[in-house]
């Protein structure tokens, strides 16, 4: 993967992204889509389900607009306005993009293994020939803070869902107060983890409101740039 490609595990059109509460991973989930939507992917049609029901912050549904004017269609609540945001409630439609084999289907999971749990209700779709499982690790959360933390986060996931986490996504950050430093020391323990595990990597994300990825070269070809989209002004 080159620095402008998107990263995507290869033949698989169900990602599954799964990360501790903090991690960014919404932030992921939202920039992944926004970038397929105007890149290759692959696949006619481009969904993300919002499945992250338990956590009143930061979901990706709320950016429903920006995705869909980009052309990404958007399944969570099944409200369509967000009145009832509390409401642990998913709407049927939401099976569809996943029954669609032209859809690239992206799932923003629960924040750790008892939102992903969540995931159970859908296991039928999620042969493992066309699904992948990513985690993405925040070095600056203190449950992920070490990569023992991070291999049992990825466990724990794992056991609440049956699912095999396969790759791993760093997105080590700070808020505005992020650096290049701050990539490098997340990019150091995901590559633990990986080694660990025997999971990959597959991409070190960083804010690109704030670095350019050339502050990031020595990490080779898996740079993602994060939109920011999620936090007005990147909080």
């Amino acid at each position: 993967m080159s620095e402008s490609a998107t990263p995507l595990p290869p033949g698989r059109r169900v990602i599954i992204i799964t990360g501790h509460y903090g991690s960014g991973k919404t932030e992921f989930a939202v920039s992944l889509a926004m970038a397929l939507a105007s890149g290759e992917r692959g696949y006619p049609g481009l969904a993300l389900i919002d499945l992250d029901i338990a956590n009143p912050y930061f979901r990706s549904r709320e950016r429903r607009s920006l995705l869909e004017g980009a052309g990404v269609a958007v399944y969570g609540s099944l409200y369509r306005e967000e009145i009832t945001a509390e409401l642990p409630a998913l709407g049927a439609a939401a099976r569809a993009p996943l029954e669609d084999p032209g859809c690239l289907t992206l799932i923003d999971a629960g924040g750790n293994d008892s939102g992903a749990l969540v995931l159970n209700q859908f296991g039928k779709y999620f042969r493992a020939d066309i699904t992948a499982v990513l985690a993405v690790v925040n070095a600056n959360r203190p449950e992920t803070s070490s990569a023992e933390g991070a291999v049992s986060h990825i466990e724990a996931i794992e056991a609440a869902t049956g699912l095999r986490v396969e790759y791993v996504v760093n997105n080590c950050h700070l808020l505005r107060e992020t650096t290049a430093d701050t990539v490098r020391r997340g990019h150091e323990l995901c590559e633990r983890v990986c080694g660990a595990t025997g999971r990959a990597l597959l991409c070190d994300c960083y804010p690109a409101p704030l670095l350019r990825p050339e502050e990031l070269s020595e990490l080779g070809g898996r740079l993602f740039p994060l939109g920011m989209y999620m936090r007005e002004s990147w909080q």
